[in-house]
Formats: structure tokens, C-alpha cells, sequence
């Protein structure tokens, strides 16, 4: 029998330090930019199941208000993003279909929280992922993500439309930079310690 490649520990843990691991959730629906975020700020090397999209999906996909969307997250991505010498987070970036969210729960399961990925155009989009968030009861932020000329939206808004709780945290990101993503997940980080608390 062959054995695969082992993982080396230090390829997922930093040389010497003792950290706690950290489950983040990153969704949204379908062509939103999670497969992007992820790879934008992750500090290894991205895990991903992009598949190229066939004819087949553009009768389940709604490719209305996506542009030039050729690939498709089948399974998840994964990234890891170290935050400081005692906390990592691993970032796991659920599917935006319908069809996959069976996988949800396994997903689901020792998260810690979820940053919400959506797109201000197409907000009712949204309303499923965040009725699942709530459903497994993850604690979680918004990420708007603002892409190109896209007007920037008022937060009261989309706070409205998306019928959030006031404490819930609301950030505009660019999923292609990392600094921007970076803040938004810090902005997810610091909501879970004050919940916390």
C-alpha cells in the first residue's frame, strides 16, 4: 500500500510556539469572494476545490451580476492565518450553493465563529447563509466586500436589509488584499472575545 505525503506539523504550526487553533468559518453565497479571501491572507499555501464550471451549472448557478466566473468551490478552501504568538486561525471556506449545504454541518462543527462575506448588490443572496450562521448558532461578522465600481453603501442600510442584531459587527473589505482582509477577520476576532466575555 502507498502512502500518501505526511503533513508536517510545522507547516501548520509555528516553530516553537504553543498556540491555541481557532476554527473561523468564511462564507457567503455563491461568487461572492471566499475562495479569494482565503487566498489572499492565508500564510501557507491555500488548500482549494475549484473546479471549472460546466454547462451543466449554468442552469443551478445564477451567474446574474457575476462577470467572467469561470471556476466553482466544490468542496471547501483552507488557509491558516496566525494572528499572534498564541492564536492561529484556521480558515475554512464553505461552498456559496444551495446543493452543498449538507456540508455545512460537519463544517460547522468546532467553529469558533464566521465572518459572512456579501456582495452589496446582490443582498437577498445573503439571507440563506446567514439564516444557516444563526441556525448553528455561530456567532459571526459581516464582511462587505466592495468591488470594482461598486458605490460604497450605507452601513444603517445594509444593516436594515440584512435584519442584523446592532451588536453585530459590519466591515467593508477588498477580498483581493490582505491587509483589508486581514482587518476584517481581526474586526470578527475582537466581536468573539467580547462575546467571550
Amino acid at each position: 500500500m502507498v502512502s500518501g505525503p505526511s503533513l508536517d506539523e510545522q507547516a501548520y504550526v509555528r516553530d516553537g510556539a504553543r498556540q491555541t487553533a481557532v476554527k473561523i468559518l468564511v462564507v457567503g453565497h455563491f461568487a461572492v469572494g471566499k475562495t479569494t479571501f482565503i487566498g489572499a491572507i492565508s500564510e501557507i499555501e491555500p488548500l482549494t476545490t475549484e473546479e471549472t464550471m460546466t454547462r451543466a451549472a449554468e442552469s443551478i448557478d445564477d451567474l446574474k451580476g457575476v462577470q467572467g466566473k469561470t471556476t466553482t468551490t466544490v468542496a471547501m478552501d483552507f488557509g491558516r492565518l496566525t494572528i499572534s504568538d498564541r492564536v492561529v486561525l484556521y480558515l475554512f471556506g464553505t461552498p456559496g450553493q444551495q446543493r452543498f449545504v449538507q456540508m455545512w454541518e460537519d463544517m460547522a462543527r468546532g467553529a469558533l465563529g464566521a465572518l459572512v462575506l456579501v456582495d452589496p448588490e446582490r443582498l437577498a443572496d445573503s439571507f440563506a447563509v446567514i439564516d444557516l450562521i444563526e441556525q448553528y448558532g455561530l456567532d459571526y461578522a459581516i464582511a462587505v466586500n466592495h468591488f470594482d465600481g461598486a458605490p460604497l453603501r450605507d452601513e444603517t442600510a445594509l444593516r436594515d436589509a440584512l435584519d442584523l442584531l446592532d451588536d453585530t459587527p459590519v466591515v467593508t473589505c477588498d477580498a483581493r488584499d490582505e491587509r483589508s482582509s486581514a482587518d476584517a477577520l481581526i474586526t470578527l476576532v475582537r466581536h468573539l472575545q467580547d462575546r467571550a466575555h
